[in-house]
């Protein structure tokens, strides 16, 4: 499984979620077993090659639409920042699907 995440800088311990317009990164997850297995960051969405699962956006005003043109599940963190509470909110399902 795979998620992207816009962020605000490329450091793992200290970036947080950042809204699409303003992110300076993507933090492109994939997850195995239930944990994180790799986080790769890029400047641009289009560099990523491989499938994307889902895309965790700031909140929903966010531009997600051509996500989900392209199948991706588009869904948003409320409260969570950092990677890692993304990824634990993601995994237990707390986390606010956008078409809802």
């Amino acid at each position: 499984m795979t998620v992207l995440i816009p962020v605000d800088s490329t450091s793992r311990d200290e970036c947080v979620i950042a809204s699409i317009e303003e992110n300076k990164s993507w933090a492109f997850v994939k997850l195995d077993g239930g944990k994180i297995a790799s986080i790769e960051f890029v400047d641009r969405r289009e560099d990523i090659l491989e499938w994307i699962d889902a895309v965790v956006v700031i909140n929903d005003q966010e531009y997600v639409w051509p996500f989900m043109d392209e199948g991706i599940i588009a869904l948003v963190a409320p409260t969570q920042k950092s990677i890692d509470e993304i990824i634990e909110a993601f995994l237990f399902k707390d986390l606010h699907d956008f078409s809802v």
